[in-house]
């Protein structure tokens, strides 16, 4: 099999990110994909290929088999668990510590479709977490936040786990991301789009940009007068100024290397 070949860093990148005051991006599978965790969709996942997304991923499917559903979702957590930050989560951490040194740089926001922490870990805050997050809880009948037994979350994933219950209303306690079918938090959807319109340079990393409400920030961004560049693999439909052919964790430290040094 034959590895595309990578593009090097475009100057017209560089000079944008060396420019912006205020940067926005948009990070989704591929780049947690870099650490080792299955895009959603990967067959390297198993369950998919034994059940459906609407019985792993929808509350009708959690209240229909919750012991199940519950240590796919444990499997998944340990997972994560095992990971670690890679070199475009560092990267992003490295840029924003630029702020106030020679750069005209005044804020980077990250916004994200990815469900895990390697953001956070590698030392990024993050603007919204707009599917939501592997590591919260909360209770499936009254709402309210808990933290379950995650003692089994190394296991093998066709186990059956009892959820831990909601100390309030003995409701399952489910993690607190997105299921199909569910609104994504309007508080999050508010700040992506504050931030999209304000950006002077906007990433749009390892994702497909087919996903919505996400796919639709980079045109809220370039509407709004930024400067759009996408860095994936292979390129998408989504409607940008550069797309440059490589990963994140390739491709970001390239970037930050050279903006380090202006």
């Amino acid at each position: 099999m034959n590895q595309k070949k990578l593009e090097p860093l475009p100057a017209g990148l560089l000079d944008r990110a060396r420019a912006a005051r205020r940067v926005l991006v948009l990070t989704g599978a591929g780049m947690s994909a870099e650490s080792g965790v299955p895009t959603f969709r990967d067959e390297s996942a198993g369950l998919w290929a034994r059940y459906s997304p609407e019985a792993m991923a929808t509350e009708e499917g959690w209240r229909a088999d919750p012991e199940l559903v519950w240590a796919w979702y444990l499997w998944r957590i340990g997972i994560v668990n095992s990971t670690s930050p890679n070199a475009g989560h560092e990267a992003l951490a490295r840029w924003a510590g630029l702020i106030g040194g020679n750069l005209a740089l005044q804020s980077l926001e990250i916004v994200t479709q990815n469900i895990d922490d390697l953001h956070e870990r590698a030392g990024s805050g993050v603007l919204a977490h707009l599917h939501g997050r592997l590591d919260r809880f909360h209770c499936i009948d009254c709402g309210l936040p808990g933290q379950p037994d995650l003692s089994m979350a190394s296991s093998d994933p066709t186990l059956r786990v009892t959820p831990s219950s909601c100390e309030s209303c003995g409701g399952d306690l489910r993690p607190s991301i997105v299921f199909f079918g569910e609104p994504l938090a309007e508080a999050d959807i508010d700040a992506s789009v504050a931030a999209a319109q304000q950006a002077d340079l906007t990433l749009v990393v390892g994702t497909s940009s087919i996903v919505y409400p996400a796919a639709a920030l980079p045109g809220v961004a370039m509407r709004s007068g930024s400067f759009v560049a996408e860095i994936n693999p292979e390129p998408t439909d989504l409607d940008c100024d550069l797309h440059w052919c490589t990963t994140a964790a390739v491709g970001l430290p390239q970037l930050v290397d050279q903006l380090a040094r202006t």
